[in-house]
């Protein structure tokens, strides 16, 4: 499965949330200022070629869904994230965001519990 990018990821994470749609629909859920019609269409056409969605056509409109579940994909992203930037591990990761993103040890605690479930 291949990463995507920013603007993939965000119409993805709007066919998510919409479970199967139609560009308009997609676009609907972008706020102010919309990107262009031709840009939802053309990423959705990219995305299906990367294998995240698929479409049933009516006449000549298509109607997009996801083929690659949110969770495999958080799954996917996470793994890279733990392998790339923290050497496989999830111990390190974890006291990097304990440190930048100022944790409280009540936090730090739950974590740690639901690590070792």
């Amino acid at each position: 499965m291949k990463e995507l990018t920013k603007a993939e990821e965000e119409v993805m994470q709007k066919l998510w949330q919409l479970k199967k749609a139609f560009v308009k629909e997609i676009l609907e859920e972008f706020s102010e200022p919309k990107p262009a019609y031709n840009t939802i269409s053309t990423i959705v056409r990219i995305l299906e070629k990367k294998g995240f969605v698929d479409f049933t056509a009516y006449g000549k409109s298509h109607q997009y869904y996801p083929i690659v579940s949110k969770e495999e994909y958080k799954t996917k992203i996470s793994k890279n994230l733990i392998a790339n930037y923290f050497e496989g591990s999830i111990e390190k990761m974890v006291s990097f965001f304990a440190q930048k993103e100022e944790i409280d040890v009540k936090e730090l605690d739950e974590i740690l519990k639901s690590l070792k479930k």
